[in-house]
Protein backbone atom coordinates (compact mmCIF):
# COMPACT_ATOMS: atom_id res chain seq x y z
CA UNK A 1 0.00 0.00 0.00
CA UNK A 2 1.29 3.45 -0.90
CA UNK A 3 0.15 7.03 -1.37
CA UNK A 4 0.72 9.35 -4.32
CA UNK A 5 0.28 13.05 -5.03
CA UNK A 6 -0.16 15.12 -8.18
CA UNK A 7 -0.97 18.86 -8.33
CA UNK A 8 -3.76 19.59 -10.81
CA UNK A 9 -5.37 22.57 -12.48
CA UNK A 10 -4.64 26.30 -12.45
CA UNK A 11 -4.47 26.44 -8.66
CA UNK A 12 -2.25 23.35 -8.49
CA UNK A 13 -4.58 21.63 -6.06
CA UNK A 14 -3.07 18.47 -4.67
CA UNK A 15 -4.86 15.28 -5.67
CA UNK A 16 -3.90 12.22 -3.66
CA UNK A 17 -4.57 8.55 -3.96
CA UNK A 18 -3.93 5.50 -1.86
CA UNK A 19 -3.17 2.43 -3.91
CA UNK A 20 -3.55 -1.16 -2.75
CA UNK A 21 -3.84 -4.34 -4.82
CA UNK A 22 -4.62 -2.42 -8.04
CA UNK A 23 -7.44 -0.50 -6.36
CA UNK A 24 -7.32 3.24 -5.72
CA UNK A 25 -9.00 5.55 -3.23
CA UNK A 26 -8.86 8.96 -4.90
CA UNK A 27 -8.94 12.19 -2.90
CA UNK A 28 -9.83 15.62 -4.30
CA UNK A 29 -9.52 15.18 -8.08
CA UNK A 30 -9.57 18.91 -8.76
CA UNK A 31 -8.92 19.05 -12.51
CA UNK A 32 -7.39 17.22 -15.48
CA UNK A 33 -9.72 14.25 -15.33
CA UNK A 34 -8.55 12.79 -18.64
CA UNK A 35 -4.97 12.81 -17.37
CA UNK A 36 -5.96 10.95 -14.24
CA UNK A 37 -8.00 8.36 -16.12
CA UNK A 38 -5.18 7.76 -18.59
CA UNK A 39 -2.68 7.24 -15.80
CA UNK A 40 -4.85 4.76 -13.92
CA UNK A 41 -5.69 2.83 -17.06
CA UNK A 42 -2.04 2.63 -18.10
CA UNK A 43 -1.12 1.32 -14.67
CA UNK A 44 -3.97 -1.20 -14.62
CA UNK A 45 -5.57 0.51 -11.64
CA UNK A 46 -9.24 0.92 -10.82
CA UNK A 47 -10.63 3.85 -8.86
CA UNK A 48 -12.84 2.29 -6.22
CA UNK A 49 -14.02 5.53 -4.62
CA UNK A 50 -13.62 9.31 -4.72
CA UNK A 51 -13.36 10.98 -1.32
CA UNK A 52 -13.60 14.76 -1.02
CA UNK A 53 -12.10 16.71 1.85
CA UNK A 54 -14.50 19.48 0.87
CA UNK A 55 -16.35 20.72 -2.19
CA UNK A 56 -14.63 23.93 -3.25
CA UNK A 57 -14.37 24.15 -7.03
CA UNK A 58 -10.63 23.50 -7.21
CA UNK A 59 -11.09 20.14 -5.51
CA UNK A 60 -13.97 18.76 -7.62
CA UNK A 61 -13.29 19.60 -11.28
CA UNK A 62 -12.44 16.05 -12.35
CA UNK A 63 -15.08 14.24 -10.31
CA UNK A 64 -17.47 13.63 -13.20
CA UNK A 65 -14.86 12.27 -15.61
CA UNK A 66 -13.42 9.85 -13.07
CA UNK A 67 -16.79 8.85 -11.65
CA UNK A 68 -18.21 8.07 -15.07
CA UNK A 69 -15.18 6.10 -16.22
CA UNK A 70 -14.92 3.90 -13.14
CA UNK A 71 -18.54 3.98 -11.95
CA UNK A 72 -17.35 4.72 -8.43
CA UNK A 73 -19.06 6.33 -5.44
CA UNK A 74 -18.28 9.87 -4.28
CA UNK A 75 -18.04 10.62 -0.56
CA UNK A 76 -18.69 14.11 0.83
CA UNK A 77 -19.81 15.56 4.17
CA UNK A 78 -23.51 16.27 4.53
CA UNK A 79 -22.94 19.99 5.17
CA UNK A 80 -21.73 20.37 1.59
CA UNK A 81 -23.97 17.85 -0.12
CA UNK A 82 -25.39 20.52 -2.46
CA UNK A 83 -22.08 22.16 -3.33
CA UNK A 84 -21.08 19.87 -6.19
CA UNK A 85 -23.95 21.16 -8.32
CA UNK A 86 -24.04 24.79 -7.15
CA UNK A 87 -21.36 27.21 -8.40
CA UNK A 88 -22.36 29.86 -5.88
CA UNK A 89 -21.69 27.50 -2.98
CA UNK A 90 -18.49 25.88 -4.28
CA UNK A 91 -16.97 29.26 -5.07
CA UNK A 92 -16.31 28.92 -8.78
CA UNK A 93 -18.46 31.94 -9.65
CA UNK A 94 -16.32 34.16 -7.43
CA UNK A 95 -13.00 33.52 -9.18
CA UNK A 96 -13.97 34.15 -12.80
CA UNK A 97 -13.20 30.62 -13.96
CA UNK A 98 -16.70 29.88 -15.14
CA UNK A 99 -19.14 27.61 -13.39
CA UNK A 100 -17.40 24.46 -12.21
CA UNK A 101 -20.06 21.97 -11.20
CA UNK A 102 -20.76 18.25 -11.30
CA UNK A 103 -23.76 16.65 -12.94
CA UNK A 104 -24.83 15.01 -9.72
CA UNK A 105 -24.22 15.35 -6.02
CA UNK A 106 -22.35 12.86 -3.87
CA UNK A 107 -23.58 9.29 -3.81
CA UNK A 108 -22.38 8.69 -0.25
CA UNK A 109 -22.99 11.28 2.47
CA UNK A 110 -20.68 11.47 5.48
CA UNK A 111 -22.85 12.32 8.47
CA UNK A 112 -20.51 11.66 11.38
CA UNK A 113 -16.96 10.94 12.35
CA UNK A 114 -16.31 7.28 11.76
CA UNK A 115 -13.85 4.58 10.86
CA UNK A 116 -14.28 3.46 7.26
CA UNK A 117 -12.78 0.46 5.53
CA UNK A 118 -12.70 0.63 1.75
CA UNK A 119 -10.80 -1.85 -0.40
CA UNK A 120 -8.92 -3.08 2.66
CA UNK A 121 -7.81 0.46 3.58
CA UNK A 122 -8.85 1.83 6.97
CA UNK A 123 -9.55 5.54 7.27
CA UNK A 124 -10.56 7.61 10.27
CA UNK A 125 -12.91 10.35 9.09
CA UNK A 126 -12.40 13.53 11.13
CA UNK A 127 -14.79 16.46 10.79
CA UNK A 128 -12.49 19.50 10.57
CA UNK A 129 -14.66 22.49 9.63
CA UNK A 130 -13.53 26.09 9.50
CA UNK A 131 -12.19 26.47 5.98
CA UNK A 132 -15.62 25.26 4.96
CA UNK A 133 -18.47 23.79 7.02
CA UNK A 134 -18.14 20.27 5.64
CA UNK A 135 -14.36 19.96 5.60
CA UNK A 136 -13.11 16.55 6.68
CA UNK A 137 -9.67 15.04 7.10
CA UNK A 138 -8.90 11.40 6.37
CA UNK A 139 -6.39 9.77 8.72
CA UNK A 140 -4.74 6.53 7.64
CA UNK A 141 -2.87 5.16 10.65
CA UNK A 142 -1.23 2.36 8.68
CA UNK A 143 0.46 4.83 6.32
CA UNK A 144 0.96 7.49 8.99
CA UNK A 145 -0.76 10.18 6.93
CA UNK A 146 -3.68 12.57 7.25
CA UNK A 147 -5.22 14.01 4.08
CA UNK A 148 -6.24 17.38 5.48
CA UNK A 149 -7.53 19.31 2.48
CA UNK A 150 -7.28 23.06 3.04
CA UNK A 151 -7.42 22.89 6.83
CA UNK A 152 -3.70 22.86 7.61
CA UNK A 153 -0.70 23.69 5.43
CA UNK A 154 3.05 23.74 5.86
CA UNK A 155 3.44 26.80 8.10
CA UNK A 156 -0.05 27.94 7.20
CA UNK A 157 -3.76 27.37 7.73
CA UNK A 158 -6.80 27.43 5.48
CA UNK A 159 -8.47 30.68 4.49
CA UNK A 160 -11.76 31.43 6.22
CA UNK A 161 -13.17 34.26 4.10
CA UNK A 162 -15.18 32.01 1.79
CA UNK A 163 -18.79 30.96 2.30
CA UNK A 164 -19.26 29.14 5.60
CA UNK A 165 -15.71 29.77 6.81
CA UNK A 166 -14.81 30.61 10.40
CA UNK A 167 -11.40 31.28 11.95
CA UNK A 168 -12.54 30.25 15.43
CA UNK A 169 -13.97 26.99 14.13
CA UNK A 170 -10.88 26.31 12.02
CA UNK A 171 -8.49 26.79 14.94
CA UNK A 172 -10.60 24.53 17.11
CA UNK A 173 -10.58 21.84 14.41
CA UNK A 174 -6.80 22.00 14.04
CA UNK A 175 -6.11 21.87 17.76
CA UNK A 176 -8.68 19.26 18.76
CA UNK A 177 -8.61 16.98 15.72
CA UNK A 178 -5.27 17.29 13.92
CA UNK A 179 -2.74 18.24 16.58
CA UNK A 180 -3.89 15.29 18.68
CA UNK A 181 -2.59 12.86 16.05
CA UNK A 182 0.91 11.36 16.49
CA UNK A 183 3.56 14.01 15.89
CA UNK A 184 5.20 12.01 13.10
CA UNK A 185 1.94 11.92 11.11
CA UNK A 186 2.53 13.31 7.63
CA UNK A 187 0.05 16.04 6.73
CA UNK A 188 -1.01 15.94 3.08
CA UNK A 189 -2.45 19.37 2.36
CA UNK A 190 -4.62 20.64 -0.45
CA UNK A 191 -1.83 22.87 -1.75
CA UNK A 192 1.93 22.89 -1.36
CA UNK A 193 4.29 20.40 0.23
CA UNK A 194 3.64 17.81 2.87
CA UNK A 195 4.58 18.50 6.48
CA UNK A 196 4.19 16.74 9.83
CA UNK A 197 2.02 17.36 12.86
CA UNK A 198 5.08 17.79 15.06
CA UNK A 199 6.68 20.34 12.73
CA UNK A 200 3.52 22.45 12.62
CA UNK A 201 3.16 22.34 16.39
CA UNK A 202 6.61 23.93 16.67
CA UNK A 203 6.96 26.06 13.56
CA UNK A 204 3.53 27.13 12.33
CA UNK A 205 3.16 30.84 13.23
CA UNK A 206 -0.63 30.62 13.19
CA UNK A 207 -0.68 27.93 15.87
CA UNK A 208 1.98 28.99 18.33
CA UNK A 209 0.48 30.68 21.34
CA UNK A 210 -3.14 29.96 20.40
Amino acid sequence: MKWNRVPLGPLQTNCYWIEKDQSVLLFDPGEEGARLVKHFEQQGLTVAAILLTHAHFDHIGAVDIVRERFNCPVYLHEKEKNWLTDASLNGSERFGLGKIVCKDGPSNILTKEQVMELEGITLNVLHTPGHSPGSVSFYCKELGIVIAGDTLFQQGIGRTDLYGGSMDVLMKSIHTKLLTLPEDTVVLSGHGNETTIGWEMEENPYLNGF
